[in-house]
């Protein structure tokens, strides 16, 4: 189990933030070293068609270059394989996030597998066209997880390399990378902690468009899919059957209607709808296939135990195991 005074990563995925990366990196630097936490500030630029890769150079930094732009989750995925340290904690380079509150995430971590940053504080500069989206996705998210989930993508997080390596092959490349890390630990019955944090305009143009909002949807109810397909079937399921019912009580109002009266003579005359039928059909076999679903994901993870041991679990042993030391690379990767 991780400590506040164990060494740490700070990993700052950058694109094109010549204008805010030295002043990030300065603050976090700073901030860490008040704290007298030994720590690495690892940059990976993807791909900056700007001066992001000498400012970051210039800083001080480790830095990672991608030769082209792959994505937000991609520089992440990156830095997370390099990473010296056993404790990572992620921000932006855009200045948006109080970097001053990295010793309280890896103060939690000791009792959590991750620790994210929820922009719920008394200064939060998100602007009013995005809060609608988000709290769909959040509403969403937290029904697939059976959660409540006050930040769904919030990108100040402190979490165990161990931990996220499992989940790398399914964390997105993009900007739903974060989504899908809270999604996927959640629904796997992680232990992870939310803190209050102000979140500050940023620096420069945001890089996420209207249209990653159905992106984020459609990877919460993949992840849905892959961790619990039953959160989404059965309301599916319920639903048609719902639909179902109430188009046989109409079959049953024009079938009076038709033949004036309850009587013997409704039983001549078709009274059930193709279309009930099929809405009833529909459900049954929406059901089958979520409990179909479900039963083969947890025979695969039957097959496939982790060796993570996860904070919300309880032992008897004494001690804690050192963790998992990451191998030497060198300062300056080109991917």
């Amino acid at each position: 189990m991780p400590n506040p005074h164990e060494p740490a990563t700070i990993l700052i995925p950058a694109y094109n933030e010549e204008g805010a990366i030295d002043d990030v990196f300065r603050r976090v630097h700073q901030v860490m070293a008040d704290s007298d936490i030994e720590h690495e500030v690892l940059i990976v630029d993807d791909g900056s068609a700007d001066g992001t890769t000498a400012a970051a150079h210039h800083s001080g930094a480790r830095v990672i270059r991608h030769l082209k732009n792959r994505g937000y989750g991609a520089s992440l995925k990156t830095g997370i394989k390099a990473a010296k340290y056993e404790q990572i904690i992620i921000t932006d380079a855009d200045g948006t996030y109080p970097v001053e509150r990295i010793p309280d995430l890896l103060h939690e971590l000791t009792h959590a597998d991750m620790v994210i940053g929820a922009r719920t504080g008394q200064n939060v500069n998100i602007p009013l066209i995005r809060r609608g989206p988000k709290w769909v996705l959040r509403k969403l998210a937290s029904h697939v997880t059976g959660e409540k989930i006050p930040d769904l993508n919030s990108g100040l997080r402190a979490f165990r390399r161990s931990c996220v390596l499992q989940y790398l092959p399914i964390l997105s490349e993009r900007f739903s990378f974060t989504t899908t890390c809270t999604v996927a630990m959640l629904s796997d019955q992680l232990l992870v902690k939310f803190i209050p944090i102000d979140y500050h305009p940023r620096v420069g143009k945001s890089k996420i468009v209207p249209w990653d909002f159905i992106n984020f949807i459609t990877i919460v109810v993949r992840l849905s899919m892959l961790f619990n397909p039953l959160r989404v079937f059965v309301p599916l399921a319920a639903t048609l059957f719902l639909l179902s019912v109430g188009k046989f009580i109409l079959d049953l109002i024009f079938a009076v209607q038709r033949e004036g009266a309850i009587n013997f003579d409704l039983l001549r005359h078709p009274v059930v709808s193709t279309t009930t039928l099929i809405l009833v059909i529909s459900s049954l076999q929406v059901l089958l296939i979520g409990m179909i679903s479900d039963g083969l994901i947890r025979k695969i993870a039957q097959r496939m135990p982790s060796d993570y041991q996860s904070c919300g679990v309880l032992t008897e042993e004494t001690g804690t195991p050192p963790p998992a030391a990451a191998p030497q690379r060198e300062e300056q990767v080109s991917v």
